[in-house]
């Protein structure tokens, strides 16, 4: 059906226009019946579908419909294949047709800056093109089926400590090539209906009303032409976000910023025309999801059980494998260890946290396979202190099997959205279990369910280690698909495992506060500072085992010379040299052998995942563009090449290098100045071997502005944009936090959930008391809170006459 939009925006008055620009409760935009513009329903993902089961008026993290549970982000994209990641949004988007579900919301294309980030396991990986090639295989296949998706959260949302007010001070070249590059990707290549913009605010600006990023950057540069939504409660201003570019403010704000639209709009202070810009963007969308209805269709939920769990399978990554000690022998004789094997660990909490439609553990599904195991629970999920009786049940259990299998890793409680970890252990518990049990059979294989990198003390205690990162509702089917041989493993890591927290690049600097956190590491993110520092890691990015092997052979190079415009084909032979057959990821990456602009060891350029049976060869090609070997030069505001070699390395890892060739790339800009920044900061041309400290005059010389002040001055006002534990400290603001904490836990729906509870917390002290106006069902209004703001700060007689003010107004509009 032909819709005339325009048609619509002229029959609409200005209160509506305002109105479309809001939603109409916590999941749904506003419909208007009298033109025929329905309301649609949008939900959390994105490994799942979270729609809401009960009040739409609240976001009730614990209360939804059964759904397909995949694997979370930080484990499919440790598969490194873009089918997979097709198939798994084919799948969400089947559920949400049933659902009647307009745009799921994900995936997530944050950069995995620190492992430490609460909300890691809820995206891809530490390198943007990995990144953002795998976010637009699931963006495609989950659009095929006529969903949107809402690719998020735009931009450097890299940590959950005061994510809705830190002010991320980024210097241009690293945001571009690190922290933008993943989201270019995925929008060029996928276009995806929606994008949501972060909560954070990036060099001074919020990204809700950052018309640099929403406009210039996302429109102008990149040809965006779908939708900008904030992220929920992530609006400050909603007047200058519609300037901005931001066109559907998130969830509702019971009328209060649609009046600030209709009054700017009425003074002149905001063009109709921006607004009416705003509202074709959200028509389109509505009519297109509206189009692509389908009244009765139903998914098979087995086929989807099914797809999970080979999704889990072929996520895992083996990270050890001495002696061969896998895969296990069907008649072995098992130690089945760990409370994770009765009750998984198999996805994060927050926003992403799905009821799944079944759920198997790893337990029950061993017992289809064989009854000759022993199951010991080794530790309390209640508590992280070692439990010795436990313990010493287990090692009884050890002792007599040919192998101890144990199942550990962090615990809900220790990584979620709305916080960040403290550290990388694991609970004592999990780590004192596995040393006493390998102390008493040393066939040993550790399971590890977790949503990031992990230390471990006991590495070298254990023969075989299986990374299985939160594995959905099927991993526990799927972990003895690859223990048992049944699966070959063919994962490989889309982050580096470092040896201890304080060798990170960005430990100094994580998560900072409480104004800003400085990106003093600039583009040495992951593996582009281990490499270059030559710093041993536990596990390299890249890296996963096999129960066969590989040889590459015969690199060709189709072209010793080019220029920056034109591609280059870089072809090698695979060949599967065992005796099972296999699946392996060829990756490759570019070095710029000499720079006067500071650069990476390397960067991963290409990859591809390659199944073989035993004894098959084949040749694989990949095309490099001018992108492959470009930095970004902020004299040009573009994308620029040096002239000079350029080292292909093609390998099994970053660490990892099978096979060499070299390259002269030469630019058709010569005449470009080529940033040098040896003199004022040679630090990033030479990284120590040890710790990472960038002072700060470095890292001025590197971002080209003043550094804002981090800290709160003595005599500092309160704002509308002061959090709540900033204003804790006066009795108002006291009061404030009481009423408010336990209207919060509601909302989430946290219950008796630990977990929930915990984030809830957490999120209350960082929320700043623009939102509590906004969330507070019209309980509170912006002149109430202004009167407040003054009486803590310290003008209690203005904030009494205010108050005043604001009730009598109040009495007034209710008597009209």
């Amino acid at each position: 059906m032909e819709v005339d939009i325009h048609k619509i925006i002229s029959s609409l008055t200005l209160h509506e226009k305002a109105s479309l620009c809001s939603g109409l409760d916590f999941w749904h935009l506003k419909g208007i019946e009298r033109l025929g513009i329905p309301s649609i329903l949008v939900t959390d993902g994105p490994h799942g579908l979270r729609k809401q089961a009960g009040n739409a008026d609240r976001a009730e993290l614990t209360q939804s419909i059964p759904a397909t549970c995949f694997p979370t982000a930080s484990a499919t994209a440790s598969s490194w294949d873009r089918n997979l990641l097709y198939e798994i949004g084919r799948a969400l988007g089947e559920e949400s047709l049933q659902e009647d579900v307009a745009v799921i919301l994900g995936p997530g294309a944050n950069i995995k800056r620190s492992p430490l980030c609460g909300r890691n396991f809820e995206y891809i990986s530490e390198d943007p093109y990995l990144t953002g090639e795998l976010a637009a295989s699931l963006i495609n296949g989950v659009q095929s089926q006529g969903v949107g998706t809402s690719l998020k959260h735009f931009a450097v949302n890299n940590q959950e400590r005061r994510r809705m007010t830190i002010d991320a001070i980024v210097d241009e070249r690293t945001l571009r090539e690190i922290y933008l590059a993943g989201f270019e990707q995925a929008i060029k290549k996928a276009r995806p209906w929606t994008v949501m913009c972060a909560y954070n605010k990036i060099n001074g600006r919020y990204c809700s009303e950052s018309e640099r990023l929403l406009t210039t950057i996302l429109r102008d540069e990149w040809a965006y032409e779908g939708l900008v939504v904030t992220d929920w409660g992530a609006c400050n201003d909603r007047v200058e976000g519609l300037k901005a570019g931001q066109d559907l403010e998130m969830p509702a704000s019971n009328g209060l910023n649609d009046a600030r639209i209709v009054e700017a709009v009425s003074s002149g202070a905001l063009d109709e025309a921006v607004l009416n810009l705003a509202v074709e963007r959200l028509l389109k969308l509505i009519f297109k999801a509206a189009e692509n209805r389908k009244t009765g269709y139903r998914y098979d939920q087995p086929a989807h059980h099914a797809l999970a769990r080979r999704a889990a399978a072929e996520s895992m990554v083996l990270l050890k494998n001495e002696d061969h000690i896998l895969p296990l022998k069907k008649n072995a004789k098992i130690a089945l260890i760990g409370a994770f094997a009765r009750q998984p660990r198999y996805q994060g909490s927050g926003s992403s946290l799905i009821n799944p439609a079944r759920l198997d553990n790893a337990h029950d599904e061993l017992a289809k396979v064989t009854t000759n195991f022993t199951y010991a629970a080794g530790y309390d999920l209640i508590t992280d202190r070692p439990d010795e009786a436990l313990i010493d049940e287990a090692c009884a259990a050890a002792r007599n099997a040919d192998v101890a299998i144990v199942f550990a890793g962090l615990p809900a409680a220790y990584e979620s959205e709305g916080f960040d970890r403290e550290h990388l252990r694991m609970p004592e518990s999990h780590n004192r279990l596995i040393q006493r049990v390998a102390e008493t059979n040393p066939n040993i294989v550790v399971i590890l369910s977790n949503g990031a990198p992990v230390e471990m003390p006991w590495i070298s205690s254990v023969k075989g280690i299986l990374e299985g990162y939160l594995g959905g509702q099927a991993g526990g089917g799927a972990a003895w698909d690859v223990m048992f041989g049944d699966v070959n493993p063919s994962g490989k890591l889309a982050e580096t495992f470092p040896r201890n927290l304080e060798d990170t690049p960005a430990y100094k600097y994580f998560p900072s506060g409480p104004k800003t956190v400085e990106y003093r590491e600039s583009i040495y993110v992951g593996y582009r500072y281990f490499d270059s520092a030559r710093k041993a890691v536990l596990f390299p990015f890249g890296h996963g085992l096999s129960y066969t092997t590989f040889a590459y052979s015969d690199l060709n190079i189709a072209r010793d010379q080019i220029t920056d415009n034109d591609g280059l084909k870089v072809s090698l032979a695979i060949r599967n040299t065992g005796s099972v057959a296999g699946a392996e990821v060829v990756q490759l990456y570019v070095r710029d052998e000499a720079a006067t602009i500071f650069r990476p060891e390397k960067e991963l350029k290409g990859f591809d995942k390659v199944f073989l049976q035993p004894g098959e060869e084949r040749r694989i090609e990949f095309t490099l563009d001018k992108r492959s070997f470009a930095y970004y030069n902020t004299g040009i505001a573009g994308w620029h090449v040096e002239s000079g070699a350029f080292e292909i390395l093609v390998g099994a890892s970053s660490a990892d290098i099978q096979a060499r060739g070299r390259v002269w790339v030469e630019s058709t800009q010569p005449a470009v100045r080529v940033p040098d920044l040896r003199p004022a900061a040679p630090i990033y041309y030479s990284l120590p071997s040890d710790k990472l400290e960038i002072d700060e005059s470095a890292f001025r010389a590197l971002y080209d502005y003043e550094l804002p002040n981090n800290r709160r001055l003595p005599d500092e006002a309160f704002t509308i944009n002061s959090t709540v534990s900033e204003v804790r400290r006066t009795f108002i603001g006291r009061q404030l936090y009481g009423r408010v904490r336990d209207s919060i836990r509601q909302t989430l729906g946290a219950g008796e959930d630990e977990t929930v509870n915990k984030m809830a917390d957490r999120m209350i002290e960082d929320l700043p008391l623009r939102n509590l106006v906004l969330f507070s069902n019209g309980q509170l209004s912006f002149e109430l809170m202004h009167a407040l703001l003054l009486m803590m700060n310290r003008k209690p007689i203005q904030g009494f006459f205010q108050l005043i003010a604001t009730r009598l107004k109040k009495k007034r509009g209710a008597a009209e």
